[in-house]
């Protein structure tokens, strides 16, 4: 089942496999969205949840007893439930089941809520600690936006001036190796050398969001004020760019741990609620 949700400048359709944005058209018919095409990567723009990133060995420990996630969590392959339903908005529920609980036992609800206003696409998390303990979980967002033109036409500008250091991944986990993205005015034009070794990963960024232009003209921003973190990746010669606002990371190289002392790792205390958002605007 899919569900959309409109207003005069912008259109959204949504998923209720994995809650997944899909499609985010503009009163001109342009399609802002990757399409998915399974040649290159099959998604759209998950969420990552209840982990963002990978395990080493793909498993943690939680109270001296192994468990095992896959890569970004089970979230974005599980059906979600629409609860509630405007023109405009949308949101959509996952609560815990026996066999989340296999995988990560924890109480919890994530609601993902889906709003437009004018040019923008909103998308906030809500996490909900159901039980009465700490909750250990990363929340974050994989949009893959569709580049049209020539990849090397565009580029992307951060917000601020800042040294931009990044981690490399190493087999899907954090390597000790950093190299720094070189830009010009905050401007970094697009190629795919710059992918060779997967995801870029900004364990801490100034910046609160990022332009992408297509050569100098405004194509799409991303704000992302609300999350620490920041990944940005794309696939040889796929015509992409995921822009990824994250809270938490993979593991390192070296050692897998105690879930509620992972690197990155949010601690939601018993029956509180986390909240955070980002906006997708179209230029």
């Amino acid at each position: 089942m899919n569900t959309t949700i409109s207003n005069k400048k912008l259109k959204a359709s949504i998923k209720h496999a994995g809650a997944e944005l899909f499609s985010l058209i503009d009163n001109q018919n342009i399609e802002y969205m990757w399409n998915g095409n399974p040649d290159y990567w099959p998604k759209h723009s998950p969420v990552l949840f209840p982990i963002v990133g990978s395990l080493k060995n793909e498993t943690y420990t939680f109270n001296q007893k192994d468990y095992h996630l896959p890569r970004h969590g089970f979230a974005r392959d599980m059906e979600f439930q629409l609860i509630e339903k405007t023109t405009s908005s949308a949101v959509f529920s996952l609560i815990y089941n026996e066999e989340t609980l296999i995988k990560y036992p924890f109480k919890f609800e994530l609601q993902i809520v889906y709003s437009l206003e004018e040019n923008k696409l909103n998308i906030a998390y809500k996490i909900i600690n159901k039980e009465e303990k700490k909750l250990p979980f990363s929340i974050g967002a994989h949009p893959a936006f569709a580049l049209p033109g020539d990849f090397s036409n565009y580029s992307i500008q951060f917000e601020k001036q800042e040294k931009l250091e990044y981690h490399l991944l190493e087999d899907g986990l954090i390597s000790n190796t950093t190299e720094i993205l070189a830009a010009s005015n905050n401007i970094v034009p697009l190629n795919y050398k710059l992918f060779e070794k997967d995801a870029l990963i900004f364990k801490t960024i100034k910046s609160n969001s990022l332009t992408i232009y297509e050569n100098t003209k405004p194509y799409l921003k991303v704000d992302f004020e609300n999350f620490p973190n920041l990944g940005i990746w794309t696939k040889e010669n796929a015509p992409f760019i995921c822009i990824e606002p994250w809270y938490g990371y993979s593991d390192t190289t070296e050692k897998y741990g105690d879930l509620l002392k992972k690197e990155g790792i949010l601690i939601l205390e018993a029956n509180q609620t986390f909240e955070t958002s980002f906006d997708i605007e179209i230029l």
